[in-house]
C-alpha cells in the first residue's frame, strides 16, 4: 500500500501572497455555479458615471455594458458544456429580432456605423434577457436581482433629491433643479427610466412579501415618486402611471379604483396649481401642465418630437421594406425633418455650463425601428415585445415559491406596460441605464418564454 500524500499547509508569507488568487477562483466559482450574481453586479455598476460627454459619438461601452458581456460569456459557455437546466423553448421572437437586426447592418448605406446598432440592439433585446432569464433559476436568484434593482433605485433617487435640493442638477428653465443622478446632464432621461423601472420593481416586491420587509419596501415605493417627479420626464410619468395602475388592478381591483382616484385629484390640483413663489415649484407646475396642453399649444420639446416622428414616417414611407440602416436615422434626419425641427435642446450643470445637445434619434422607439429596420424589422421588433407582453400575463403556477411567484405575477405585466408606453415619447438611449432595460426584459422572458426545467429533467 503506497503512503498518503503530505497535507501541504501554506503559511506565513506564502499564505498572504496566495490569498488573492485563492478569493478569485472563489469568485470565479461562485459566479459559474450562480451566474445570477454576476447580474447583480451589472445592476450595481448602472450607479458608475459614464463621463459620457459627447452623445453624437458612437460606440460608448460602460461598465455595466462590460459586465453584461461577461453574464452573456458565463451563460454561453454553460450552454456550449451541456448545461440543460433551462427549457429550449421561447427562442423564435429573439432570434427573428436577431435576424432582423442583422439585415438591416448588410444593408445599411454606412455599414461601419450600423455594425455598432447592431451590437447594441443584441445586447439589449437578445444576448443580456436570455442569459438574465437563464441566471435566474431559483428564488435566491430572483431575490438577489430584485434586491439589487431596489437599492440601485433608492441610491440614484437619493442623489436626484439632493440635487433639487441644493440645485446641482441638470439645467431646466434657467435653474439647476432637473434630478438626473450619476448619469449627468447629457441623460437627463437615465434616471426616469431606472425610477420608473425601480418603482415597479419595488412596490411588487413588497405586496408580494410579508412583515416588516413589505412595509419597508412599500415606503420606498412612495418616496421614489419624489425623486421621479423631480425628473421633469412627462413620459416617464406617463408610463410609470399607467404601470402601477395595472400593477395595483392585478393585486387588488379596490386598491387600484382608491389610487387612481387620488392620482386624479392630484394631478388636478397641480395643474391649476401656480407654483406659488418657488421657480423650481413654478417649473414643476408648468410640467404638469404641458402634458394637457401638447396637443393644442405644444412646448418647444414636444414640437422637435412632432418634428423627429414625422421625418421618422417620412424616411420609412420611401425605404419601406428593410428601413436605411441601424443607426442612420440621424444621417437622413435633415433630408425630411420640416423647419419646425430645433438644432437640438439645451443641457447643462454647474460645472460644465449649457451646451447644445445633438437631437440624433427619433425619440419614438417603434418610429426609430420603423424608419431604421423598415416594415420587417418592425414585424419582428413588435413579435418579440409582443410575445413577452402577452406571456407576462399568463398564469403560471408551482414552478417557485408563492412569494417570488407572486413578484413575478405583479411585476412583468407592469414593467412591459411601463415599457411599451415609454417606447412612444422615447427610445433605448445610451449610457448605463439602458442595461436596466435589458436586465428588465430578462425577468420578463424568465416568468414568459425561458423557463428552468424541473431538476430531474436537467440531470
Amino acid at each position: 500500500m503506497t503512503a498518503p500524500l503530505p497535507l501541504v499547509v501554506v503559511r506565513g508569507p506564502m499564505r498572504v501572497a496566495l490569498a488573492p488568487l485563492a478569493w478569485l477562483l472563489t469568485a470565479v466559482d461562485v459566479a459559474v455555479r450562480r451566474p445570477s450574481v454576476l447580474v447583480v453586479g451589472t445592476v450595481l455598476l448602472i450607479c458608475v458615471p459614464s463621463h459620457i460627454s459627447d452623445v453624437s459619438a458612437s460606440g460608448h461601452i460602460t461598465a455595466a455594458d462590460l459586465a453584461a458581456g461577461i453574464v452573456v460569456a458565463v451563460l454561453a459557455v454553460r450552454l456550449l458544456a451541456g448545461d440543460r437546466s433551462t427549457a429550449r423553448r421561447g427562442w423564435l421572437p429573439f432570434g427573428a429580432a436577431l435576424a432582423s437586426f442583422a439585415l438591416a447592418t448588410v444593408t445599411a448605406s454606412d455599414v461601419s456605423a450600423s455594425v455598432i446598432g447592431f451590437i447594441r440592439y443584441s445586447e439589449l433585446f437578445v444576448l443580456v434577457p436570455v442569459a438574465v432569464a437563464m441566471s435566474l433559476r431559483d428564488r435566491r436568484d430572483i431575490r438577489l436581482v430584485a434586491g439589487a434593482i431596489v437599492a440601485v433605485t433608492a441610491v440614484e433617487g437619493t442623489v436626484g433629491v439632493y440635487q433639487y435640493v441644493t440645485k446641482t442638477g441638470a439645467s431646466y428653465a434657467g435653474e439647476y433643479v432637473r434630478a438626473v443622478g450619476t448619469f449627468g446632464a447629457e441623460q437627463v432621461m437615465a434616471l426616469a427610466s431606472l425610477l420608473g423601472y425601480g418603482l415597479i420593481v419595488t412596490l411588487a416586491l413588497g405586496l408580494a412579501l410579508r412583515g416588516r420587509a413589505r412595509t419597508a419596501l412599500l415606503a420606498g415605493a412612495a418616496f421614489l415618486l419624489l425623486p421621479l417627479g423631480l425628473t421633469l420626464s412627462r413620459g416617464a410619468w406617463i408610463a410609470t402611471a399607467c404601470a402601477v395602475l395595472v400593477l395595483l388592478v392585478i393585486a387588488n381591483w379596490r386598491i387600484a379604483a382608491l389610487v387612481a382616484g387620488i392620482g386624479a385629484i392630484a394631478f388636478t390640483l397641480l395643474s391649476l396649481s401656480a407654483g406659488g413663489g418657488d421657480p423650481a415649484s413654478g417649473t414643476f407646475s408648468q410640467r404638469i401642465t404641458s402634458i394637457t396642453s401638447s396637443g393644442s399649444t405644444p412646448d418647444q420639446s414636444v414640437r422637435d418630437r412632432y418634428a423627429l416622428w414625422q421625418a421618422a414616417r417620412a424616411i420609412w414611407a420611401d425605404h419601406p421594406v428593410i428601413g436605411v440602416g441601424l443607426k442612420d436615422f440621424a444621417g437622413y434626419r435633415d433630408s425630411y425633418a420640416s423647419v419646425a425641427l430645433s438644432a437640438g435642446s439645451d443641457v447643462g450643470d454647474p460645472a460644465s455650463g449649457v451646451s447644445r445637445e445633438p437631437l440624433l434619434s427619433a425619440h419614438n422607439q417603434y418610429l426609430m425601428v420603423l424608419s431604421e429596420q423598415g416594415t420587417v424589422g418592425i414585424l419582428a421588433f413588435g413579435g418579440l415585445l409582443g410575445t413577452l407582453a402577452v406571456g407576462s400575463v399568463r398564469r403560471r403556477s408551482g414552478l417557485l415559491p408563492p412569494a417570488e411567484e407572486r413578484f413575478l405575477d405583479l411585476a412583468t405585466p407592469a414593467v412591459m406596460v411601463w415599457t411599451l408606453v415609454d417606447f412612444v415619447y422615447g427610445d433605448i438611449g445610451g449610457g448605463p441605464s439602458s442595461v436596466l432595460l435589458a436586465v428588465i426584459l430578462g425577468l420578463v422572458a424568465r416568468r414568459s418564454v425561458i423557463i428552468p426545467r424541473p431538476a430531474e429533467e436537467a440531470r
